[in-house]
């Protein structure tokens, strides 16, 4: 799975900000690939008005 982030992280919390950093994301627009896992879809889920996901794999 593809995830962006659109937003900063300025004015978030501290757990919200170590969220994105644990997603492996850095800056705005930046675009990391993670895998499809419960784990992975909670952090996205607190942090979904940060991040956009840009494409699923439907492999699994």
């Amino acid at each position: 799975m593809r995830i962006q982030q659109y937003r900063s992280v300025i004015r978030t919390t501290v757990r919200q900000r170590s969220t994105v950093e644990t997603l492996g994301l850095r800056r705005i627009g930046h675009v990391v690939e993670v895998q499809d896992n419960p784990c992975i879809r909670g952090m996205l889920r607190k942090v979904a008005h940060l991040v956009k996901i840009i494409s699923e794999d439907n492999a699994s």
